[in-house]
Parts: structure tokens; sequence; C-alpha cells
């Protein structure tokens, strides 16, 4: 798909912890997108324990293009039902017999952040809400690979009293 649309077919996946939201006044939401793999690292391994985890739901899967990097496609793999009646207008390629979406996104480039105050200063809160929203985190990522399965709230506070104890 992505080779008929003359889009780059080696990829980047990133997780949550890997965009990179900046304040700016000349972007239609006030902030602009980039992505950087230099400060939260993870396993090239990590989108297939991220698919695997995401296709054992009955959601949508959505392997979502955020832009282009140097001759690279920047690749999230996203999962959530609000994607359900996202369609072709909006930019989603639906496979209804697979429940998953491809979003092959435009031919724009996506920036690569290689400083670390700006990745410190990114807009964490307070910024619009979008179909990236719904990507794996690093957290849960760990999560599964130690348990097998993303732990509930309550679980994670009940590790880092345990953790806490044993450090005493």
């Amino acid at each position: 798909m992505l080779q008929s649309r003359g889009f780059a077919t080696e990829l980047v996946w990133i997780l949550e912890e890997n965009l990179c939201f900046e304040q700016d006044p000349a972007a239609a939401a006030g902030v602009k997108l980039g992505f950087q793999t230099r400060f939260t690292p993870h396993s090239v391994e990590d989108a297939k324990v991220a698919y695997h985890h995401f296709a054992e739901t009955d959601e949508r899967v959505v392997f979502y293009r955020l832009g282009a990097n140097r001759g690279r496609s920047v690749c999230l793999l996203l999962c959530d039902a609000w994607f359900e009646p996202k369609s072709e207008a909006e930019g989603y390629v639906r496979r209804d017999d697979w429940l998953i979406s491809f979003h092959p996104g435009h031919a724009e480039e996506i920036e690569e952040v290689a400083d670390e105050s700006r990745w410190r200063e990114r807009v964490v809160r307070g910024r619009p809400f979008s179909a990236v929203d719904f990507c794996m985190t690093l957290a849960a990522l760990h999560e599964l690979k130690a348990h097998g399965r993303v732990l509930s709230p309550d679980e994670r506070f009940g590790l880092k009293i345990l953790r806490s104890m044993h450090r005493e």
C-alpha cells in the first residue's frame, strides 16, 4: 500500500513516548508533531508485541503512518473502538474482514527531534485530542513482557508499594 502511494517502505515504528508535540502558533491546532527515538528507545520487536496484544482485543487495529523522515515511513500501531466509524474520506483504508485499518497519511516530512531540551519542553497536556492518543506506551509493553498482560492501575500501585518496601 505504501509503495503504491509513493511512500517509503522502510518503517520506523514508534510508541507514545516517542511522540514529540511542540508549541507552534503557525500550526492549525497550535502544536506540531515530531518524534524522537533517542530519549526513550525501544526494541525493534516492540511493534510485534503491540500488534499481538492489540490483535487479541475486539477493537479495530490501525497501522498509522505519521509521515516521512529521511526516506523512511514513521508509523504507529493504534487500537480502539474510536476507529470503527473512520472511513476512506478521513484517510483510513478499511479491511473489515481483518478488523484492521490502514492510515497511509500524506507526503509530509516529520521532524526527528534530537535536542534534549526540546524533548523535555514538549507539550504533554493541553494539546488537541488526535488518533495517536490510542497508541501503545512503553510502560504497557514492559508489563506485557513481564506479566503477559497490561496491568490495571491498582496492580501498578501495588507494585510501587512492594518496590518501595523492598528498598527499605
